[in-house]
């Protein structure tokens, strides 16, 4: 294990919170990464703190290992803007990041059932992931595929339910339905891919070139070089266009949705840090006004039940994560710097311990 180069820090130091730091541990400490104001990832420090508390309906777990995605580094930045008005004003909620982990069960807080001390877990959380311990609800933790390695599990939460979200729920996917994936080689979109093929799904994906041999080997029927060609010039239509990105209008992308398809958005927010994620929520619900196409934003909740469907995706080997990037604990800001610069293929996975 490498050993902490942060300041090392008192109970009183850090705030109570389920997913950060508790007080009343009797002493127990852990090394962790904590962000105690917004900004890039050089705010990221690795200290000794406090280690949680099981709380009722939770579960405690030693991480093995952890995943950064693209929302961690939105709660990092606070942008856009709007996201403080859940997450905190003026300095972060969750002073540790990190909300996708995979470890071992050491405690289970009253309430819970179907977890036991020694299990092999993975799920997903507020906050508190990029430590040795983290306290995760026991609503949205589920038993680790045994074909997976921790490293692996932890790479699946936010983005495979994301995926699965949108392409079965949202998009309604149905045997034998054409998708387009707009981001295919990014977290999500190396996820979809995947399911929207286990859906039954014919898969085009969109990325650039240095991807391409990626996304075909996760089963991609068609690839779409975007630097070469624009998938809404492309000659056919497809019933699904799940769109990770957010480059291209609504209106260019209506031309290529079949009559009745869907287009589900999980871009983000396109064009600023104030009202962008709002205006571009609004433009896609409205969409619906002036076509017989359906235009959907997408809000990923997070469910043992679609953990426990991705479980038996891996586990027949038709879900695999693709891991570009490992990192010890120490080096998450470096970690964070890599997802921040927009060009990530699949995962980035943090050691949490050995």
């Amino acid at each position: 294990m490498v050993e902490p180069k942060g300041q090392q820090v008192g109970t009183n130091a850090l705030p109570p919170d389920r997913a950060g730091v508790s007080a009343g541990t009797a002493g127990a400490t852990m090394s962790a990464i904590v962000g105690p104001s917004y900004g890039s990832s050089e705010v990221l420090r690795h200290e000794v703190v406090d280690r949680p508390v099981v709380g009722d309906g939770e579960v405690l777990i030693r991480v093995r290992a952890a995943s950064v995605c693209s929302g961690d580094v939105h709660l990092l930045t606070g942008k856009p803007y709007l996201i403080r008005l859940g997450f905190g004003l003026r300095r972060p909620k969750y002073r540790i990041p990190g909300q996708d982990v995979a470890g071992v069960v050491v405690a289970v807080g009253d309430k819970v059932t179907g977890f036991r001390i020694g299990d092999e877990v993975y799920g997903k959380t507020s906050g508190g992931g990029f430590a040795e311990y983290v306290c995760v609800s026991a609503r949205t933790l589920a038993p680790k595929p045994a074909t997976l390695t921790f490293e692996q599990a932890a790479a699946v939460p936010d983005s495979g339910m994301t995926a699965l979200q949108g392409l079965r729920e949202v998009g309604g996917l149905r045997p034998g339905g054409s998708v387009l994936v707009n981001g295919a080689s990014g977290g999500v979109g190396t996820f979809a891919v995947q399911i929207a093929k286990a859906l039954g799904g014919e898969v085009t994906a969109v990325c650039s070139t240095r991807h391409l041999a990626a996304v075909r080997d996760l089963g991609a029927d068609h690839v779409i070089d975007y630097t070469a060609e624009d998938f809404t010039e492309v000659d056919g239509e497809y019933d699904i266009i799940f769109d990770l990105v957010g480059n291209r209008s609504l209106r260019e992308c209506r031309r290529v949705l079949t009559p009745g398809g869907v287009f589900v958005s999980s871009a983000g927010s396109p064009g600023g840090n104030w009202l962008s994620p709002v205006l571009w929520i609004g433009k896609v619900v409205l969409a619906n006004l002036f076509a017989s196409q359906t235009f959907a934003p997408l809000l990923m909740r997070p469910t043992r039940a679609d953990l426990e469907f991705l479980t038996g995706l891996a586990e027949n080997a038709t879900l695999r994560p693709l891991i570009e990037r490992r990192y010890p604990l120490a080096e998450t800001a470096a970690a964070f710097a890599h997802i921040a610069d927009g060009h990530a293929q699949g995962k980035t996975v943090i050691l949490a311990c050995s």
